[in-house]
C-alpha cells in the first residue's frame, strides 16, 4: 500500500506532462489560411483583423490572395506581422471575385496544404464564400466569431446580439467568418515568403463577371471610419441627409443609416448599419433620429462612444448611449455644424 501510494504522484505527474506536451504539439501544428479581401490594388482593412484572429489559433498563418493583376496586394500582405506565407492566385478567371470561381481554388489549396482552419472576414464576400466551401468539404461553417478560446472553441453573438454563444467544433477543418470589429488590426512588420497557389485545374463554368458600379465618396469607408454619423427615420426624407453630409465632411466622418431609412428609400443600401447591414465599431458613433431597434443596435453597440440625438426621451437608443441629447435633430445638427465651424 505504501509503495503504491508513493508511486501515484509520479504517475499523475508523468500523465500531466505528456498531456501538456501533446497539447503543445497539436497547437504547434495548427495551420490557418486567411482569405485576403482586396480590390486588386490594396488590402481591405478587415483582412488585418482576420489575421489577428488567425494568430490566436496558434501555428502558422498563411494568406491567400486571389484576383486579377493583384501582385501588389500580395506584397502588402507579406509585410503584415504574423503572416508566414502568402499564396498568390493571379488570373483573369478570378475577375470579380466570384465565389463560384474562388471556391475550386480554395479546395485545391486545401488539398495541397491541409490547413486546420480557413478564415475570412464577415463581409459580403466572406459570407458568400465560406458557406460554399464548407458545403463542398461537408463541414459546418462558423459565422461571425467575436472571440477565440482555443483552436476548437469560438464565441459568437446570436439573437441580434442579445445572447453570447460559445461553441466547440469537432470538424477536421474549421471554416470561419470573423467579425472585424472584435479584433485589433494586425500591425506591419512581417516578411512572409510569396508562393503560387495551385491554379492549374481551377475553372468556373457556372457564372461570369460582367461589371460593377461602385459608389464613390471622398468620405471615409463606413466599415473602418473612426467617426460615424447615422440617420434614421427621423430624417423624414433623403434630402435632409444633406445635414449629416455637411457635418460629416467637416469632422472627417462616414455617414450611415438605419434600416428604416434605407427601406424608406432615403439612402442606398450600402449605407445601412445593423445586423443585416454593416457592423461598425468606431471611436465615435452619432445616432441621429434613430429610435434604436435591436437590429440597428447589433451593428453599432461596440462603438467606443455612442451619442444619441432624438426628440423622444423614451427612445431605446438612449439605453445604450454614453451621451444623449433630447432635441429636434433639425435644430441640433445645424447648431453642431455651426459650432464646428467656429472651432
Amino acid at each position: 500500500m505504501c509503495s503504491l501510494g508513493g508511486r501515484l504522484p509520479n504517475m499523475f505527474s508523468t500523465s500531466k506532462q505528456t498531456f501538456l506536451r501533446t497539447l503543445s504539439l497539436l497547437r504547434r501544428y495548427n495551420s490557418t489560411l486567411v482569405i485576403a479581401e482586396h480590390n486588386n490594388e490594396a488590402l481591405t482593412p478587415i483582412t488585418l483583423n482576420t489575421i489577428t484572429a488567425a494568430t490566436k489559433l496558434g501555428g502558422e498563418v498563411s494568406c491567400l490572395v486571389v484576383g486579377s493583376q493583384c501582385a501588389k496586394v500580395a506584397e502588402e500582405v507579406s509585410k503584415v506581422a504574423g503572416v508566414k506565407k502568402v499564396l498568390l492566385a493571379d488570373n483573369e478567371a478570378f475577375k470579380g471575385f466570384l465565389p463560384e470561381a474562388v471556391t475550386p481554388l480554395i479546395l485545391a489549396t486545401q488539398k495541397q496544404f491541409n490547413f486546420t482552419h480557413i478564415l475570412a472576414g464577415a463581409t459580403a464576400n466572406g459570407k458568400a464564400l465560406i458557406p460554399r466551401v464548407a458545403a463542398k468539404m461537408d463541414v459546418s461553417p462558423i459565422s461571425e466569431i467575436v472571440g477565440i478560446k482555443d483552436a476548437s472553441t469560438f464565441i459568437r453573438t446570436i439573437y441580434a446580439g442579445n445572447a453570447v454563444q460559445t461553441l466547440t467544433s469537432e470538424d477536421k477543418v474549421k471554416l470561419i467568418t470573423v467579425r472585424g470589429t472584435a479584433f485589433e488590426a494586425a500591425a506591419a512588420g512581417g516578411a512572409a515568403e510569396i508562393g503560387q497557389a495551385p491554379t492549374e485545374d481551377v475553372s468556373n463554368d457556372k457564372s461570369s463577371f460582367l461589371g460593377q458600379e461602385l459608389s464613390k465618396s471622398d468620405r471615409p469607408d463606413l466599415s473602418s471610419a473612426s467617426i460615424v454619423i447615422s440617420g434614421g427615420r427621423g430624417m423624414k426624407n433623403g434630402e435632409n441627409f444633406q445635414l449629416l453630409y455637411t457635418l460629416a465632411d467637416k469632422i472627417g466622418a462616414a455617414v450611415g443609416a438605419s434600416r428604416a431609412a434605407v427601406d424608406a428609400g432615403f439612402v442606398p443600401n450600402d449605407m445601412q448599419v445593423g445586423q443585416t447591414g454593416k457592423i461598425v465599431a468606431p471611436d465615435l458613433y452619432v445616432a441621429v433620429g434613430i429610435s434604436g431597434a435591436i437590429q440597428h443596435l447589433a451593428g453599432m453597440k461596440d462603438s467606443k462612444v455612442i451619442v444619441a440625438i432624438n426628440k423622444d426621451p423614451e427612445a431605446p437608443i438612449f439605453q445604450v448611449a454614453d451621451y444623449g441629447l433630447v432635441q429636434d435633430l433639425f435644430q441640433a445638427i445645424p447648431e453642431m455644424t455651426e459650432k464646428v465651424d467656429k472651432k
